[in-house]
């Protein structure tokens, strides 16, 4: 993995994307990046010790449906593509650190057409059920209120319905999917990602009118 110069971990909310980004991040002596954290859009809609739940997050969440909360996502990741791309193009540049690049943000088509050499990508997943279980524990799903309950399961059907797509996605492009399920620690999710990386050749530039 010499040529190696960023690896891009994608896949739903609560599949260990970030733990494992960071320990992969660790390993290699990369730089890490959460596509969360370059630019807004409707978060977690449950409440922490540090935040509250914003107004507009809740209104997000308790009015639309599922599919209306995919497809506003959807059209946000698309939004953010383009300096996702110019951060995986410019890691490793001119003898600087490689990069780490995790979130849900990391979307297989769009990766498949990146076209930058010494890249690879891959898909954590989790079961359905572990998925919700998951969101509920991290929302606190048996302290909260009727309605804190509801965005909750807002949240966690978005994430599976998610999942489902990208995982029609990844297999329309060859796309690797690891399975990060209950069990499965930090290290283990590291070596999973590491393993699949170094068994896949780094992404080449698209044939000539590729797309």
């Amino acid at each position: 993995m010499e040529d190696l110069r960023a690896v891009l971990i994608g896949g739903t909310s609560h599949t260990g994307k970030t733990t494992a980004a960071r320990a992969v991040a660790d390993r290699l002596g990369f730089a890490h990046v959460s596509t969360d954290l370059l630019a807004r859009h409707p978060g977690r809609p449950w409440r922490t010790p540090e935040r509250e739940v914003p107004p507009h997050v809740a209104e997000h969440y308790r009015t639309l449906g599922t599919d209306e909360l995919i497809a506003s996502v959807l059209d946000h990741y698309a939004r953010l593509w383009p300096r996702i791309a110019d951060l995986v193009a410019s890691a490793g540049a001119d003898g600087g650190a490689g990069l780490v690049v995790e979130g849900s943000a990391v979307w297989p088509t769009r990766a498949a057409r990146l076209g930058v050499p010494g890249t690879a990508a891959v898909w954590l997943t989790a079961d359905p059920a572990v998925l919700r279980a998951r969101v509920r524990r991290s929302g606190g799903h048996p302290d909260a209120t009727e309605d804190e309950r509801h965005l909750i399961d807002r949240f966690a059907a978005r994430a599976v319905r998610f999942q489902e797509l990208l995982l029609d996605a990844a297999a329309d492009v060859g796309g690797t999917v690891i399975d990060n399920g209950a069990d499965r620690s930090a290290a283990a999710a590291a070596d999973a990602v590491l393993t699949a990386v170094a068994a896949r050749p780094p992404s080449t530039p698209p044939p000539s009118g590729g797309g």
